[in-house]
């Protein structure tokens, strides 16, 4: 359990409102918490800024960092880089994309990573964005459910057996050699999965979730309860809902959210992303952001973990620059000292 930082929380849910405040007492969150790293657009070199931004996470006190696969960096690559270098922070992928990857190539990549940071590697997965994927690679998979099960069963049988035998619609995995990296296995399966199809997949052949842009509500009423009747009996972890939360301690809450509200506005167009946002009754992926104070801040936080989470991945601090992504850090790693 964390230790108990004194936090004054604001009465009004509005960000940046005036109205006096009112004191709930001592609070923290009984929850680790990380941080999304993604070098500045500047940087000379990216792995060195990551480096860099992972150190200083480190140091804060930040539990863990993770990073998104695009187009460029290589996101295990770089979970494989950051906890080698760097020493106790956690590292994690949010998350990879399956379609264009073949699990026994994700499975020794993963086992590498975990390797290299000393057991302290989570792999993500996520069905990714068709429109990107069809346009990038030139395919589209019909059957994303089902491939993501299959995926989901080869990963684990090649991480934890070392040995894969899946022959199934969507996947084919048969290596004719072991697939174990020694110092490599435990890996927490961690999908991005939100829709009831994906979440029942995941709960019955992962071990949690990196839900994204999924509020409060739609966490207590539909992705943990979902996850948690299609549980096995005696599952491999405990149930791991590691929420995804754009947040951001500032004093220009107006500015800042204008800015959330541009770059957030990518992922309305997916459909994923919108059937989360309507369930939890909003119109913009921005409605979602916490952005404001550290009180304004930490009071939206405790209501992912009211609803459910076990863990919170904070994304796009340094939507107010690095003096406001600092300043959220050190908020973070204080409500969970």
């Amino acid at each position: 359990m964390a230790a108990t930082a004194t936090v004054s929380i604001r009465a009004s849910t509005t960000v940046g409102s005036p109205d006096a405040r009112i004191s709930l007492g001592p609070m923290s969150l009984p929850v680790p918490i990380g941080v999304s790293v993604w070098p500045r657009p500047d940087a000379a070199n990216d792995v060195d800024e990551v480096l860099r931004l992972a150190t200083a996470a480190q140091h804060t006190g930040v539990r863990s960092v993770w990073f998104g696969q695009k187009f460029d960096l290589d996101a295990l690559t770089l979970a494989a880089v950051v906890g080698l270098a760097v020493p106790e922070i956690g590292v994690g992928t949010s998350v990879v994309p399956i379609n264009p990857r073949h699990p026994l190539v994700v499975a020794s990549q993963a086992q590498t990573a975990q390797a290299a940071s000393g057991g302290r590697f989570r792999l993500g997965i996520g069905l990714g964005a068709p429109p990107l994927e069809s346009a990038a690679f030139g395919i589209r998979e019909d059957k994303p459910v089902r491939r993501l099960r299959e995926y989901l069963i080869a990963l684990r049988q090649a991480i934890e057996d070392g040995t894969v035998d899946v022959q199934g619609e969507r996947v084919y995995a048969r290596p004719p050699i072991p697939t174990t990296v020694h110092g490599g296995g435990d890996i927490p399966l961690l999908v991005a999965a939100m829709g009831p199809l994906a979440l029942r997949a995941t709960g019955e052949a992962g071990d949690g979730v990196l839900p994204f842009l999924a509020g409060p509500r739609t966490l207590e009423s539909h992705i943990v309860p979902t996850l948690q009747r299609v549980r096995p009996a005696n599952p491999v972890r405990p149930l791991q809902v590691v929420a995804g939360v754009v947040a951001v301690v500032t004093d220009r809450a107006d500015e800042v959210r204008e800015t959330a509200a541009q770059a957030l506005g990518f992922y309305e167009q997916f459909d994923s992303y919108r059937a989360v946002l309507d369930r939890e009754g909003v119109a913009h992926a921005v409605d979602v952001a916490l952005i404001g104070d550290e009180e304004y801040v930490a009071r939206g936080l405790r209501a992912y973990v009211d609803a459910g989470a076990t863990e919170l991945l904070i994304h796009q601090t340094d939507l107010a620059g690095e003096d406001d992504q600092l300043r959220t850090w050190k908020l973070l790693a204080e409500l969970t000292a």
